[in-house]
Order: structure tokens, then C-alpha cells, then sequence
């Protein structure tokens, strides 16, 4: 996703090649950018921690008030997890060490709103970032689809958020179709995903236009009310994250048997 909309822009913030960047505008309004757009803005162990990092900073930043979260280029949001780092697993089917799972705000206890902005793909561990966000604004040319099912991985923490934002019915839909299908981005504004829709290259613009509006609000309000929409289906999503390691470790196929199936995928799909 391309393009860093109006409104003015204060400092620059953190970056170190991590593949993360931020930046804290005058207007209150954070933009957090993925930066792999070479990856498709895939998330390696670096900029997993750089970007839960960033969550944790804004927690004590006063002057962030409202967040953008977008990815560079225009070809992805974000795919998840890079397929070359190396996550080693313990031996014990009761323990799964995930990298993903402290990458969303809310992970990291920030409060503060986040508005996802969307050009390109989002797929897999894309949804642990947009399972978090507020609200979704998205470009024409934005696409949603999960690929674990087609090679041999269980879609457990990313069907838990896809669950808490869309239809039952959609949600199964996207997680079993694998990447024989694509959920459009007129779809997704169809059934309640995207709140708003964009020509591409212009959600970063229209995300930032929103977030402004909600950070010249009083912040204690903006925070409270983002608590209490939060609380209203915090404790589904909490039992239903808590057996997602078993699920994923008892469903998975060894990483090797992954890997083939990745190496001979069929990159046809339906766009819907």
C-alpha cells in the first residue's frame, strides 16, 4: 500500500531495518508501516518483536492518540509469517511457540484505536493484525484469503479473529477454501470486514482522515469506549484463542510434509 495521505508529519519514529517503521504526526495519528514490501511485507522474527515493540511504546507515547497500520508497496498488506524464519517447536503437544501471537495491539494491552489499512493481499497471520484493528479500511485492489488448510496447517488463531468480524458462515468459508479462493474487497465491504472502500493506492489517506477525527476527540473517552467494544466479545475470543495451540498441534502436518505442498501449490484461485 502505497501513498502517507494529508494532514502533516511530525517526527520520524522508529525504523532500523527491522521491517517495521513508525511515525508520530502532529495531528496525534501514528502510522505504522510493514516494510518487506519484497516480502509481500511478511513478518520475520525481527519485525514480529520490532513491531510488538512498537505497540508497547505507544502505551507510554501521550502524543499517540490514534494509530494507522498499513504495509509498504502495493502488492500485499501483509502475508504472515515469512516462510524462512525458523521457529523452533518444543516436543511437548501442550506447548506452541508462535511469533504472531504478541504482534496485534491488543496483545500488548494498547487501547488506543487502530485503523487497518489495506491494499494488495492480507492473508494468514495478516489476520492477527486486522483481528485487532478497530475498523478496516480497504483499496479496491485489496484481497483476503488464508492458506493453511491447503497446506496441511490447522487455521486456529486467525479463524478466532476472522470469527469475531464476519459472518459465521464467511469466516468457515475463508479458512476451508484454502487459496483456491479470494475474498475481494467489495465482498469484504459487503459483509461488514471493510467499513470503508477505496480507489488503490488511497486507503492510507482515508484511514489517516479517520484516525485524526477520533484523535482530536478527548482521549480518556476514545479509550473507554474502545475498552467497552472490546469487552462486549473479549471473553468468547479469549477461550476460543486458548485452544488454539492444541488444536494447531495436533492438526498441523510436520513442517517437512508443509513444505512439499507449498513447493507444488496451484496458484489459481477465485476472486469473490
Amino acid at each position: 500500500m502505497s501513498g502517507s495521505g494529508s494532514g502533516g508529519n511530525g517526527n520520524a519514529g522508529s525504523g532500523g531495518g527491522s521491517g517495521v517503521r513508525a511515525e508520530v504526526r502532529t495531528d496525534g495519528v501514528a502510522l505504522v508501516t510493514l516494510d518487506r514490501p519484497e516480502r509481500h511485507n511478511a513478518l520475520d522474527l525481527a519485525a514480529a518483536a520490532e513491531l510488538a515493540d512498537v505497540w508497547r511504546r505507544f502505551r507510554f507515547d501521550d502524543t499517540v492518540r490514534a494509530v494507522v497500520l498499513t504495509g509498504a508497496g502495493d502488492r500485499a498488506f501483509c502475508t504472515g509469517i515469512d516462510r524462512s524464519a525458523d521457529v523452533p517447536q518444543p516436543g511437548s503437544p501442550y506447548s506452541l511457540d508462535d511469533p504472531l501471537r504478541t504482534i496485534g495491539p491488543k496483545s500488548a494491552d494498547l487501547w488506543k484505536p487502530v485503523v487497518a489499512a489495506v491494499g494488495g493481499m492480507a492473508c494468514g497471520g495478516a489476520f492477527y493484525l486486522l483481528g485487532e484493528a478497530e475498523f478496516i479500511v480497504a483499496a479496491e485492489n485489496a484481497a483476503f484469503f488464508d492458506p493453511h488448510t491447503t497446506y496441511g496447517m490447522v487455521s486456529a488463531y486467525e479463524t478466532v479473529h476472522m470469527a469475531q468480524r464476519m459472518p459465521f458462515g464467511e469466516a468457515a468459508r475463508l479458512a476451508l477454501m484454502g487459496t483456491a479462493e479470494r475474498l475481494s474487497a467489495r465482498r469484504a465491504y459487503e459483509i461488514g470486514l471493510v467499513s470503508e472502500l477505496t480507489a488503490p493506492g488511497e486507503a492510507v489517506a482515508a484511514a489517516l482522515r479517520a484516525a485524526a477525527v477520533i484523535a482530536a476527540c478527548p482521549t480518556e473517552a476514545v479509550q473507554g469506549t474502545v475498552r467497552a467494544l472490546w469487552a462486549a466479545k473479549e471473553a468468547t475470543r479469549e477461550r476460543a484463542l486458548s485452544l488454539a495451540p492444541h488444536l494447531i498441534s495436533l492438526g498441523n502436518l510436520p513442517q517437512e510434509e508443509q513444505a512439499k505442498l507449498f513447493t507444488s501449490r496451484d496458484r489459481n484461485h477465485r476472486l469473490r
